[in-house]
């Protein structure tokens, strides 16, 4: 925790009421999501138990397994959840615009989940089920496979930093805002959202009666499970199949299932409602295209690709190059944070790594003739109150102006004075409004969100022999269709 949200959170005690630590939104947000709140069984590996989705306040859907150990209801929930994600993916995969000589889709699917244990189900179960033939002694329907190549990709778009394409809502909001509890009673959504309203603390105390506020799930309450839960599914049990008494227990278990997921389901669209108050952050619309770019590219590859599921596992050569993906993602995410965000700059304000001020005097016309030509290098003067703690000649970059780059030449007491290079045009002579002027407040800091080259890994087929070889080209094989639910 930083120190910026250690004081938000004391704030937040003494005035009853979340604060802000953004002061932008750092996530899109779609027009039209898929929001999806997961049941699974206790007791069992990821086996579902119940899920409520839609894509529209007023729609829920409530789809349901009466007997979660049951493989053949398992996958006809399965087929019928597969059948509304593929109907809202497609939806997205219409129109299309040209991008520098490629095409790609104007928008993209975003799939809400309330939290992190959400995203583990995704997660799981899209590993159980994309894997799934739909032939042979273990078939299951097309919808089956097709749901679980598409929940695959959401969660590995989940671990990718400042990926739009699925997000954990109670994570979306801390991100945001800090309240008087600890990260572990905000992993509550109920709890959480306690906070944004009147009287937070007998709020966030009622949230954690789960009569009142049943858990977001995945997971259910022990209490609901052994006094409502078990009865409800042992009740439908024993009917016998096809009868009025077993479609009155279904019925019954149904509803007994929807007052465990409707609370869910109204703190999901007022938390998106939050979230779409705050203004998105500059860098924002660049990572929705790379989102969109990724979606494009995934129902290229499930079109003309053939269409073959993700691997059960990375080979090495894979998983390196997806890691080192991952890092330098979080990197610029990181970067880009700060420099869309006052707040999140501040950080770095504090640990001496930036500082704010204001320009006391300035050479804009400035030349450099120690070289074979001359070169504009404006110099600025900064006065700042900020603690610095970065040595003369550090390369330094403004939110204002990310196209330039600023160093430091000298450093006397609280002024500080740079040279800019760039982002000026390309003549002697600055742009209008590229040189910071007199008395113009400004930020210079040692973060950027500049390309950063990847890493070099060997081709697939150079797999060195100390991390396996080269694997071996997958082949189904009996053992897919056998594989646990877990």
């Amino acid at each position: 925790m930083s120190s910026l949200t250690s004081l938000a959170r004391a704030l937040a005690v003494r005035d009853e009421r979340a604060q802000p630590i953004a002061t932008v939104r750092h996530f899109f947000v779609s027009e039209r999501p898929l929001v999806l709140i997961p049941l699974a069984m206790a007791g069992e590996a990821n086996a579902p138990l119940a899920a409520m989705v839609g894509s529209a306040p007023d729609q829920p859907r409530l789809l349901i397994v009466p007997q979660p150990r049951n493989r053949d209801q398992r996958f006809q929930f399965a087929a019928s959840l597969g059948a509304i994600v593929r109907s809202y993916v497609d939806s997205f995969a219409r129109r299309q615009e040209d991008v520098r000589g490629r095409r790609r889709f104007t928008d993209a699917p975003q799939l809400l989940v309330p939290n992190p244990g959400g995203i583990d189900f995704v997660r799981l179960f899209g590993r159980s089920t994309r894997l799934r033939r739909t032939w042979g002694e273990y078939a299951v329907k097309p919808e089956v496979p097709t749901l679980g190549k598409w929940l695959t990709f959401f969660a590995e778009r989940a671990e990718h930093p400042g990926s739009s394409l699925m997000l954990a809502m109670t994570s979306a909001l801390s991100m945001h805002w800090a309240t008087g509890q600890s990260a572990v009673e905000d992993a509550n959504l109920a709890a959480l959202m306690a906070w944004f309203g009147a009287k937070p603390f007998e709020a966030a105390l009622e949230a954690e009666d789960p009569e009142r506020w049943p858990p977001a799930g995945p997971a259910t309450d022990p209490t609901f499970d052994a006094a409502t839960l078990a009865p409800a599914i042992e009740r439908y049990s024993k009917t016998d199949a096809d009868s009025i008494a077993r479609q009155m227990a279904f019925e019954r278990l149904a509803v007994v299932l929807r007052t465990q997921l409707e609370p869910t389901w109204q703190l999901m669209w007022r938390a998106l409602d939050l979230l779409r108050q705050l203004p998105a952050g500059m860098s924002v619309v660049e990572r929705w295209a790379d989102d969109r770019d990724t979606f494009t590219n995934y129902v290229t590859y499930l079109e003309t690709g053939g269409g073959l599921p993700q691997p059960r596992r990375d080979s090495a050569v894979a998983a390196a190059s997806r890691l080192s993906r991952l890092e330098r993602a979080q990197a610029k995410f990181d970067a880009q944070r700060a420099l869309d965000d006052p707040l999140v700059m501040a950080e770095f304000r504090l640990a001496g790594e930036a500082f704010a001020g204001t320009v006391v005097a300035a050479d804009p016309n400035r030349l450099d003739a120690s070289g074979p030509r001359r070169k504009l290098r404006p110099h600025v003067t900064v006065r700042t109150a900020d603690p610095l703690r970065l040595p003369v000649g550090t390369d330094l970059a403004s939110p204002i102006r990310r196209s330039q780059t600023a160093r430091i030449v000298s450093i006397e007491d609280s002024d500080i004075v740079l040279e800019l290079t760039g982002g000026m045009g390309k003549t002697l002579t600055p742009a209008p409004g590229s040189v910071p002027d007199l008395g113009e407040h400004v930020t210079y800091s040692t973060v950027s969100a500049r390309f950063q080259p990847s890493s070099n890994f060997p081709a697939v087929e150079d797999t060195p022999w100390t991390h396996g070889g080269p694997p071996a080209p997958h082949e189904p094989t009996e053992e897919d269709a056998l594989e646990a639910w877990s």
